[in-house]
């Protein structure tokens, strides 16, 4: 795995990653603010289907602050999912970006000690997945993103209006595409 936007501090040890975000991060395009690209993203490049999976554990301090999941073809197409701290409030969130960012957040009744994400990709459809026990998955969104065979997924982070955070990354997982899509179970 490699860094795109290494981070001020991060260690990784016996499966879990800690990362300190870089101040003012963030990815965004276009829509209501200006352009970012400069997050903190560790990832690998993936070919096919496949799904990706984290435990996250944030020390969120401010507003925007958010860690989770991104799936990145360029600057101009990617996915991320996360928690998110907007407004003393914790959110599940998730921005797709084709040329500019679209973003669905939904509350989280209580602020989680933790929360798993999940990213499934079946060809060009990527399931945005959440669970508060990581065991029962949400879905939050299913979203076209890309044809292109060969992405890059990986953890993500970001601080987009202060100095930075530290979040916790756990069981990070990368597998073949075993899980079957929402789309494909009849619902």
């Amino acid at each position: 795995m490699k860094w795109y936007n290494e981070p001020p501090a991060w260690e990784q040890q016996e499966g879990v990653i800690t990362v300190t975000s870089g101040a003012k991060t963030d990815f965004w395009r276009r829509t209501q603010y200006c352009i970012r690209d400069n997050g903190n993203f560790y990832y690998r490049e993936v070919t096919g289907n496949f799904t990706a999976q984290v435990k996250i554990i944030g020390n969120y301090q401010n507003s925007c602050d958010h860690a989770g999941l991104m799936i990145r073809v360029d600057e101009k197409t990617w996915l991320k999912s996360s928690v998110e701290f907007v407004n003393d409030t914790h959110y599940v969130s998730a921005v797709i970006t084709q040329n500019d960012s679209d973003w669905s957040i939904i509350p989280l009744a209580h602020r989680p000690d933790c929360l798993w994400l999940r990213l499934q990709r079946t060809g060009d459809t990527i399931e945005v997945m959440y669970s508060i026990d990581g065991k029962d998955y949400t879905t939050l969104m299913l979203a076209c993103l890309t044809d292109q065979e060969t992405v890059q997924v990986g953890l993500v982070c970001a601080c987009p209006q202060s100095d930075g955070f530290e979040v916790r990354f756990e069981n990070f997982q990368i597998q073949d595409n075993s899980i079957q899509p929402y789309s494909q179970v009849g619902i």
